[in-house]
């Protein structure tokens, strides 16, 4: 087996060498050349201690000397440098109480999770897999390196990181570790909700976020996304559906993926255009799907005929959202997003062109365009039942809007050309009513764009207080 490897990850190797040590390329990116992915990192074991690698290499960065890794810089490409390492017990299930140096490479390789991350590679040794982890990419097999039981016990995340594994490369996992998941779920308790959701937003970027229900099953959200199982468990009588709440929001997702793959980034109504927090768009898009109708469970009806209903889900959906991500971690920006495409995916413009107007309005230019998406998705993850119609009168609609795009109509009170200031200028004490005029000039605009202009406005200001003072 011939692993390609990079000229400055193989350039790093040929010195350890010339200083007399052994360097391999390890872990995940072995896996990923090996079956055809192009590799996130390249991650390099070795004998020299981090002293000695300080040495060889003149720009090196101490990422994680603890742990024996050194940061070596090519140019601005950082490697991460680690020496052969054995780790000690894992009292909190997470981390291990020290770590030790090991003797050689097999040792090293023996500490790793799964047998897929646990081969090494160097051009002159060639392929270095003691655990079968060839074998188990053939077979598209989840394996622990010797007893699953151990592992996990040492490391709870590890059991999240096989779910999301298996997500990615769309494996199965194999029996024993398996089981050894479902019987140590309850340790996930033991990590952090930051590192949850890291694996969690991997699962549902991946090409199977489906393995989310596996994860449940074995108990593994119960922590950190309880609601996850009700959704999965609440049935939809109802012609417009076909999968219980769970599932249709992972088709949900699937289906933004295959939407967002081909949206242009210069489209007008891109959501690239508006994205400014640091969580990627898609991870925005995919979470509104998983999470636009966890507040179904709760909000359950049945009628006399059999259908069920969930009237209010949408608003009881949008602060289940918001306790969701705020449990995970997640950057404001994101919580904000996110819950008000939750509070917001029911409307389906269906009242004339003013009032669509004003709900974009209402809505934000920022989020509209991601909307647009995610309804669509979650028309695509429901029933055939009047599917063409719905598709059609989004497509009306998505028009619109980006005509308002194409235009720069004014959507917010900061886009009027008009100001609070100018507003107190004409006489009005500073106050709440300053607001309620700039409130009712955009309610205006937004429906009559072409007002949008500062001699408009200030008559408009000049008539609204006459009119004001004529009633007092």
């Amino acid at each position: 087996m011939i692993v390609k490897i990079p000229q400055k990850a193989n350039w790093i190797l040929e010195q350890l060498e010339a200083a007399g040590y052994e360097g391999y390329v390890v872990g995940g990116c072995v896996r990923d050349a090996i079956i055809g992915r192009e590799p996130e990192d390249w991650d390099i074991t070795t004998s020299a201690l981090p002293e000695d690698v300080k040495r060889i290499f003149q720009r090196t960065i101490d990422t994680g000397i603890e742990h024996g890794t050194v940061t070596v810089m090519c140019d601005k490409e950082g490697f991460e440098v680690t020496t052969y390492r054995l780790d000690g017990k894992y009292s909190d299930h997470r981390h291990p109480d020290k770590v030790e140096f090991a003797p050689c490479l097999e040792e090293d390789l023996k500490r790793r999770d799964f047998t897929i991350n646990a081969m090494a590679y160097n051009p002159k040794t060639g392929l270095i897999d003691l655990y079968g982890g060839e074998r188990d990419l053939e077979l598209g097999i989840i394996r622990c390196v010797g007893n699953p039981l151990e592992r996990f016990d040492e490391d709870a995340l590890r059991m999240l990181r096989g779910v999301r594994f298996a997500g990615q490369l769309g494996f199965d996992i194999e029996k024993d570790t398996l089981e050894a998941m479902r019987s140590l779920s309850h340790t996930i308790v033991n990590v952090s909700a930051e590192r949850v959701r890291v694996e969690l937003t991997k699962l549902l970027l991946s090409d199977n976020p489906d393995k989310l229900v596996v994860a449940s099953e074995l108990g593994l959200l119960t922590e950190h996304f309880p609601e996850f199982k009700n959704m999965l468990e609440t049935e939809q009588n109802n012609p417009h559906h076909r999968y219980t709440v769970g599932i249709h929001s992972l088709k949900a997702v699937e289906e933004i993926q295959k939407i967002y793959k081909c949206f242009p980034e210069d489209e007008i109504c891109s959501p690239y255009r508006h994205m400014d927090s640091d969580v990627k768009t898609e991870t925005i898009l995919s979470l509104a799907a998983l999470l636009h109708d966890v507040g179904k469970p709760s909000r359950k009806t049945t009628d006399d005929k059999g259908i069920d209903h969930f009237y209010g889900h949408d608003v009881v959906g949008e602060k289940l959202a918001k306790e969701i991500l705020r449990r995970l971690k997640f950057d404001n920006k994101t919580i904000d997003m996110v819950s008000r495409l939750v509070r917001y995916h029911e409307y389906r413009y269906r009242d004339g062109l003013k009032k669509t107007r004003r709900f974009f309005s209402k809505v934000g230019k920022d989020a509209m365009s991601f909307l647009l998406v995610l309804q669509r998705a979650d028309i695509r993850a429901q029933s055939e039942y009047l599917r063409g119609e719905k598709e059609s009168h989004l497509d009306d609609t998505e028009c619109i809007f980006k005509g308002i795009m194409i235009n720069d109509d004014p959507m917010s009170i900061s886009e009027l050309d008009i100001s609070g200031g100018d507003i107190i200028g004409l006489g009005v004490e500073p106050g709440p009513e300053v607001g309620e005029l700039l409130r009712e000039l955009l309610d205006h605009v937004v429906v009559n764009p072409e007002d949008n202009k500062r001699d408009i406005l200030v008559e408009m200001v000049k008539k609204a207080l006459g009119t004001r003072k004529s009633r007092r």
